[in-house]
C-alpha cells in the first residue's frame, strides 16, 4: 500500500526543471518537520543498577533504528497484529529549513500564488528526496491499543527514532467501586507484563536507560503507555538537515 502511494507521488518536472502541477498532494498528510516536542530531562541510574541495552528493546516488534520499509513490511505486508488507522496512517514531512529553501527557489522562478507555491515546494521536495515518511499510525481495534512510530528524515536513512504505545487500561468506565477495582487490576496486569518483558527499570521507577545521558536510548512507562525514544538520533537528524539546507541554499548569483 505504501509502495503504491510512493509510485503515485512520482511526477515529472516541467521543462524549466522547477514546477509540475499534475499531482494532487492534498490526498496525503504532509507536514513541516522540526521543532519536535521530545523529552530531554536528566537521567540518573539507580544506585546499584547498571546500564540497560535499550537499543535492543522492541514495542510490538518495532525497534529503534528500523527503517521505514522494515516497519512497513512488519505491519502492512505481513499482516501483523496492528493495522493502519483509517485516516492519515502515514504522514509525510519536509524539514522546515529545506522548505524555506524551496520556497525561495520557487519564488525566484516567478511562482507566488500560495497554492501554486505550495505545490512547487512539495514537488521539488519529492523529486529531491526531501519528502519523507515521518510518522506511521497503527491501531488494534479489538483491544483499544495504538502504536505511533516516528522516523528521521532521509538525511539519516529514514529510521525509527521514537515509538509510542498506548492502551485503555487507565480508562475509568464509571464512578462506582467496581470500575475503580477493575481499572486498578488492569493497571497492575499491564505493569506486570511490562516487567516480564523488559525487566525492572534502572532509572527511577519507570525508566529504562542506556546511560545517564538523555541523548542515549531510553524507554519510559506510564499508566497504559510506553515510549521508546532515541533523542540523540533525532538531534543528529535535525542538525544534518539544518546544515545541509544551509549549504544548498540557492542564493542569487551576486557579482561584485
Amino acid at each position: 500500500m505504501i509502495k503504491t502511494a510512493w509510485i503515485f507521488l512520482i511526477s515529472i518536472l516541467t521543462a524549466s526543471g522547477v514546477y509540475a502541477d499534475d499531482f494532487d498532494f492534498s490526498e496525503f498528510a504532509i507536514t513541516d518537520a522540526g521543532d519536535s516536542d521530545f523529552l530531554l530531562e536528566g537521567i540518573e541510574i539507580n544506585s546499584g543498577a547498571g546500564p540497560m541495552a535499550v537499543s535492543g528493546f522492541d514495542i510490538a516488534g518495532v525497534m529503534l533504528g528500523m527503517n521505514f520499509e522494515d516497519v512497513q513490511t512488519l505491519f502492512v505486508d505481513n499482516g501483523g497484529l496492528y493495522s493502519m488507522r483509517p485516516k492519515n496512517s502515514i504522514v509525510y514531512s519536509i524539514h522546515k529549513d529545506w522548505k524555506y529553501n524551496l520556497d525561495y527557489e520557487c519564488r525566484q522562478n516567478g511562482i507566488y500564488i500560495p497554492s501554486e507555491l505550495e505545490q512547487c515546494v512539495r514537488t521539488l521536495a519529492k523529486n529531491r528526496g526531501l519528502l519523507y515518511a515521518s510518522e506511521m499510525h497503527l491501531v488494534r481495534e479489538n483491544t483499544g491499543e495504538t502504536l505511533d512510530v516516528y522516523f528521521t528524515s532521509n538525511a539519516t536513512d529514514n529510521v525509527v527514532w521514537r515509538v509510542v504505545y498506548k492502551n485503555d487500561v487507565d480508562v475509568l468506565e464509571g464512578d462506582s467501586e467496581k470500575f475503580v477495582n477493575q481499572r486498578n487490576k488492569k493497571i497492575l496486569a499491564f505493569w506486570q507484563n511490562v516487567l516480564d518483558k523488559y525487566g525492572a527499570p534502572n532509572a527511577g521507577t519507570d525508566t529504562w536507560a542506556s546511560s545517564d545521558n538523555a541523548y542515549d536510548p531510553v524507554m519510559m512507562a506510564y499508566y497504559g503507555a510506553l515510549e521508546l525514544v532515541d533523542n540523540g538520533r533525532h538531534a543528529t537528524d535535525e542538525s544534518k538537515n539544518i546544515q545541509q539546507a544551509r549549504e544548498n541554499f540557492k542564493a542569487k548569483p551576486y557579482a561584485f
